[in-house]
């Protein structure tokens, strides 16, 4: 017998009875907004343990803050006292239910959530008491929920945040969650043992090369630990407007690296730089402004005559280790990147097929400090946002004093942060070439040493702090 089903007058009657609580129902299912507490008198500070949920034996931190402190603050020092490295999003919510109130970062502002933003809530907007707890999630394809709990409230607030205690090293990022974490750590405690390796890897070597360097699930470092969240929570360091606009892009995009290398204490070290010192960097640009003079004729191809290639080769110690005759500009990159780089920075100009000075340095030429100050005005140099951002990431990598030999990948770390990918490959961090970088090579002394600069150079440093703070 077939049914009788909804006959047309009540199905109609069914949908406008659906239509007029469709109200009633939106607001069943939409996330309440968070509650806040009001503003306390007095700020005083709480001792807060987090728990690492999930965990056997448990992973947690002891922390002690002060209540005052901004919940993206919070989120940095939760990151740097469990060890994360801030790689994916996060979040904080008041209760554990299902549709628990919630605070928005920017980037859910951002993708078009309507909610609480967290970026003016105080921890003692939400806690107050001893037993008080807020929850904290990371990373929403591994799924890291972090427990925080008042153990104690502080009558007076630290100056600053400081863990106090803890257990056991933080998961290594993007390890699969809770499971692949227990896989990872159950491995390493087993003396990497094949019968236990995580499938994931092929082999012993591969799973080893992939862990954090000398990651143990039982080693935890309080000391490494504080000093990770004094550089998280350290202030950037003033600088000019247009890296000031890159540094609210990084916070934007929830990325710190930019922010970190702005607060490293060395970022605010000195700027001068002695006559001796600023003799020693602009050489290379002097010795071509010594060879050109008042100007002269270049090659029917625009090239520097090979005797003034030679005589530059020569005098810069590109050949102590050039191999050729270092006698043609087209075929001596180093001779041929010096006179590029010159020209970009307003040191020489080309006009007719004739080289010279340009009047600004052509009665400075003899001044070192005269041609460094000229140098330092016009970095960064480029016109367009890539080559912009590029110097502005190359300036604050040098001016934070990073060692030459890593200044590459860290410009190119903050350049992936700042948005930027590879041409090729959109997962990878795009090449940190720029002019600016040929400059601040030059001015460390590449020519001599082909390229291989190492260690930090004090005075280039100076001058790249110059640039960039206000």
């Amino acid at each position: 017998m077939a049914s009788k089903g909804f006959e047309a007058p009540d199905l109609q009657k069914f949908i406008a009875a659906l239509r007029a609580n469709a109200d009633d129902l939106d607001d069943l299912w939409r996330r309440p907004e968070p509650q806040l507490l009001p503003v306390p008198a007095m700020v005083r500070g709480f001792r807060i343990r987090i728990d690492l949920q999930r965990t056997k034996p448990p992973v947690w931190r002891r922390i002690e803050v002060p209540g005052d402190i901004l919940l993206p603050r919070l989120h940095e020092v939760i990151q740097a006292a469990m060890g994360w490295t801030d790689s994916h999003l996060h979040r904080f919510r008041t209760s554990n239910d299902r549709n628990a109130p919630e605070f928005l970062t920017q980037f859910d502002v951002d993708e078009g959530d309507e909610g609480m933003l967290e970026d003016d809530v105080r921890l003692d907007q939400i806690i107050a008491a001893e037993g008080d707890r807020l929850w904290y999630d990371y990373d929403f394809g591994d799924g890291w929920g972090h427990l925080l709990r008042v153990e104690k409230v502080l009558d007076v607030p630290p100056p600053a945040p400081v863990c106090v205690s803890g257990k056991l090293a933080c998961p290594p990022e993007d390890c699969g969650g809770i499971w692949g974490y227990t896989e990872l750590a159950d491995w390493v405690r087993g003396g990497y043992d094949d019968a236990l390796r995580p499938e994931v890897f092929e082999s012993t070597a591969e799973g080893r090369e992939w862990l954090p360097d000398s990651w143990h699930p039982d080693v935890f470092d309080i000391d490494e630990t504080n000093e990770l969240i004094a550089t998280v929570t350290a202030e950037p360091i003033p600088v000019v407007e247009e890296l000031a606009s890159l540094l609210e892009l990084a916070r934007n995009r929830g990325t710190r690296g930019l922010r970190n290398a702005l607060a490293h204490p060395s970022t605010s070290g000195t700027t001068d730089v002695s006559v001796d010192e600023a003799a020693d960097l602009t050489e290379p640009f002097r010795v071509l402004l010594d060879v050109v003079g008042d100007g002269m004729a270049l090659t029917g191809a625009g090239y520097l005559k090979p005797t003034a290639v030679e005589q530059i080769a020569h005098r810069t110690g590109i050949t102590e280790w050039w191999i050729g005759k270092a006698n043609r500009e087209d075929l001596t990159w180093p001779v041929w990147e010096l006179r590029v780089t010159a020209r970009t920075l307003g040191l020489v100009s080309v006009r007719k097929g004739r080289i010279a000075p340009t009047q600004a340095i052509a009665k400075r030429r003899e001044d070192p400090q005269a041609i460094l100050r000229h140098i330092t005005g016009r970095l960064p140099l480029g016109t367009t946002p890539a080559e912009r951002h590029a110097g502005w990431m190359a300036l604050t990598v040098v001016a934070n004093e990073t060692p030459a030999e890593l200044w590459e990948a860290s410009i190119s770390e903050l350049l992936y942060d700042l948005g930027w990918r590879d041409r090729a490959d959109p997962y990878r961090p795009p090449s940190p070439e720029s002019p600016t970088l040929d400059a601040l090579h030059l001015l460390a002394g590449t020519m001599r040493k082909s390229r291989s600069l190492a260690g930090v150079n004090t005075a280039v440093a100076a001058l790249a702090r110059a640039v960039i703070r206000t």
